[in-house]
């Protein structure tokens, strides 16, 4: 197979190499890691493979290691959360639809149409989609968190960051691994994948796949009278097929075919779990049992494709990637989390002041994104990339309501149509001045334009219909960066970047109990950072840090829920955010790693005129209120679902037993999370403490590194907190994932 010739000037060769060594390493929890020495980390956070500390960004690797432990026992891609600093993530709707967070920016709307300021790239295809973000983490070579504004390079909706993901691709030697668990709740998790050369040097290609399943571990007291009898189960079966074909020195194609298919239950809630007036789970909270008389379903659905061609022209790398990305979904659950209602009992648990059943569907769905780039290098000192991005989309909604006191019969529907289509061009460049000092910088300019479409068909409570609403949005942005690093040793370097980034304009019609479509118009972001790396020379340590500032301006902002139930699109006149940001590593003995990582960000709203719809639970509100709306105003709060603390911390110790052949290894991972607040305003209810969940992993591995056995756990305390709350019917809330534990069986080949 010919490798593509690399325009970066400066040891592309070696990169080169390097990459290769990483992409073929990459390891299970239990393989040791190479000597410290050896350990070099190339990241693709620019679109081109760089070495980790030569790019003047904060960027954070989550690799192999790492993700294969955190993601014992089935979680959801959620399992990042605080994984990395300033990393956050939480989902209201279960196995899918994650919802992250950069530096405290995020966004709490739950609608499927939403958009986020942390956009997530899954082997270069940008995944716009909420649903489509929770694909599931397989056969995972690295996820990389660029923190801060990415308006070059990435573009639209990345004022927070990206995530990305990049799979392990085909390679020149065949190899392949098989893993398979078995834990709490009947727990299984399977995965495995192979790959190697098909013809010769021209053509290989790698196949994988991840197989989970959960049961039932919460049973439902009101059944059989109705609802479900058991809540908390799913099966899902994802897969990714992939050729790569290099018929010529200079020429490759890489063709990735994937899928996935879930089938389970709904983001449970509970009715009346959270304490009056103090917020916290009540006393007596019992995890394995609830009550509730409605319906649960979330089936998803997703197909997608993508094509990266390299042809090596003049005196760079012309690349094109294509994406297709197809979902459809179907999400019903028991809202208000309980059964009956007060003014028809039995009712319960608590107080349920009527009874809330919904369900949200995408009935429509494609994204086709195309990029051209051109890599180039017209002197030794001077590399610069070209490039055009398209995005079109097209998303069909369905919001539904059911009546559950008349046995689940439908009794509110409206339907969404958002057209959108953007394109960007953009150009970047590095510019070696000096052998220790380097300029980079870049502008992207995009155009975007979107079509909406709302409609109510079938109003609750004798609502008429309503509609057709539309709303057309478009806007032409500049975004871009500039940053300069300096080496100030081979192993102490600094960095200054400014960006601007910026999220397009957003529309929200959930118009089966509001009147009203609601508009965000574009949000900008301004964002300066002061950094450093340092390592030791013998590569047995390093230390990385960043210290932040940003203002966004028309910071988009969603009214979730309140006590008219349907959520409002809003812009504040500012956020103003800043921070700090830590990651290392150390290796203090032989055959022990250990690495931490710390954050603190603090956002406040700055908006004197803002106020928003509070509770309709009966909570107790912090904020001032507006006598004339009896609304909050919520000037000088922070973002919801913004930790101003995250801390995470890694140990693997693995030594040669005498007597044993072969290594007895143990990994811990602890990751803590301060309190948060769910919604904009602030209330004694609506928030969480802080929560501190634990890992440990120990296994044996066998001399010839083929196979291994280990037990892990999860959350092995069985802390237990608050995630999120539904705030227009009662005290409802939604809790973290129990402790697990299981064991594991892996083959490598």
């Amino acid at each position: 197979m010919k490798p593509i010739p690399m325009p970066r000037t400066h040891c592309h060769n070696a990169l080169a190499a390097t990459l290769l060594t990483v992409t073929a390493a990459g390891a299970h929890a239990g393989t040791p890691a190479a000597d410290a020495s050896q350990e070099t980390i190339v990241v693709t956070a620019r679109k081109t493979a760089q070495l980790l500390d030569e790019l003047p960004l904060a960027v954070d690797v989550i690799r192999r290691e790492k993700l294969d432990t955190i993601l014992s026992g089935a979680p959801d891609v959620t399992a990042l959360a605080g994984r990395s600093p300033s990393l956050y993530a939480e989902s209201s709707s279960g196995r899918t639809f994650p919802r992250f967070y950069l530096r405290g920016l995020g966004n709490t709307d739950f609608d499927l149409n939403a958009s986020q300021p942390v956009s997530l790239v899954y082997d270069e295809i940008v995944l716009e989609n909420a649903i489509l973000k929770g694909f599931p983490v397989f056969d995972a070579e690295r996820v990389e968190v660029i923190r801060g504004p990415q308006g070059t390079l990435f573009g639209r909706n990345t004022p927070a960051g990206v995530v990305k993901f990049d799979s392990v691709k085909p390679g020149l030697q065949p190899d392949g691994y098989f893993r398979a668990s078995y834990g709490r709740f009947d727990t299984i998790d399977v995965e495995g994948a192979y790959g190697g050369p098909l013809i010769d040097n021209d053509l290989a290609a790698r196949a994988s796949f991840q197989y989970q399943q959960r049961d039932d571990f919460v049973n439902n007291g009101f059944f059989p009278a109705g609802g479900e009898q058991g809540f908390e189960e799913f099966d899902e079966f994802a897969g990714r097929l992939q050729f790569l074909y290099a018929p010529a020195e200079g020429v490759s194609a890489l063709l990735n075919v994937h899928g996935r298919r879930l089938d389970g239950g709904s983001r449970l809630f509970r009715a009346n779990v959270i304490r009056p007036g103090v917020g916290g789970l009540i006393a007596g909270f019992n995890l394995r049992r609830t009550a509730q008389d409605a319906t649960q379903i979330l089936d998803v659905d997703n197909v997608g494709s993508s094509l990266k061609v390299e042809l090596a022209l003049g005196q760079g790398v012309l690349t094109s990637v294509t994406g297709f990305e197809h979902v459809e979904l179907v999400a019903r659950g028991d809202v208000d989390g309980g059964f009956g209602a007060d003014f028809a009992p039995p009712a319960g648990p608590g107080s349920i002041p009527f009874s809330a059943e919904s369900a949200d569907n995408i009935t429509g769905h494609h994204q086709i994104t195309q990029e051209f780039r051109y890599e180039f290098s017209l002197q030794a000192t001077v590399n610069s990339t070209l490039g055009m991005f398209l995005f079109v989309e097209n998303l069909e909604l369905d919001n539904l309501s059911f009546d559950t006191l008349a046995g689940g019969a439908l009794n509110g529907k409206a339907i969404q149509d958002q057209e959108t289509t953007s394109w960007a061009a953009f150009g970047a460049s590095e510019w070696a001045v000096t052998e220790r000092l380097t300029l980079s910088g870049g502008l992207r300019l995009t155009v975007e334009e979107r079509d909406f479409t709302a409609s109510r068909l079938l109003g609750p409570f004798g609502a008429p219909p309503l509609g057709p609403l539309t709303r057309e949005l478009d806007d032409t942005t500049l975004s871009g960066d500039a940053a300069m690093r300096y080496a100030f040793s081979d192993r102490l370097s600094g960095f200054a970047r400014y960006a601007r980034g910026f999220r397009t304009p957003a529309v929200q019609g959930r118009i089966v109990f509001g009147d009203a479509v609601t508009v965000a118009d574009t949000e900008t972001i301004d964002s300066f950072e002061l950094g450093f790396k340092r390592g030791a020379v013998d590569g047995r340590w390093h230390l990385n840090g960043t210290a932040f500032v940003f203002r966004t301006n028309n910071q988009q902002l969603t009214a979730v829920g309140g006590a008219g139930n349907f959520n409002q699109l809003l812009n504040a006149d500012r956020v103003l955010g800043h921070g700090v940001e830590f990651e290392s590593a150390v290796r203090p003995l032989t055959g022990m790693k250990v690495t931490a990582g710390y954050s603190f960000n603090d956002t406040e709203i700055d908006d004197p005129n803002l106020e928003v719809a509070v509770c309709g639970a009966g909570c107790n509100v912090l904020d001032p209120i507006n006598p004339a709306t009896g609304n909050a105003r919520i000037d000088g709060n922070p973002l919801p679902q913004a930790p101003r603390h995250l801390v995470n911390a890694t140990l693997r110790y693995g030594r040669p037993v005498p007597g044993l052949v072969g290594e007895v290894y143990f990994f811990a991972d602890v990751v803590q999370r301060s309190e948060l607040n769910f919604f904009l305003y602030r209330s004694a209810e609506f928030r969480s403490d802080d929560l501190t969940e634990v890992g440990l992993r120990t296994g044996y591995i066998a001399p010839s590194r083929r196979y291994e056995i280990a037990a892990f756990g999860r959350n092995v305390f069985d802390e237990r907190a608050i995630n999120g709350a539904v705030d227009f019917n009662n005290l409802t809330g939604f809790v973290n994932e129990p402790a697990t534990w299981g064991i594991e069986l892996l083959a490598r080949f």
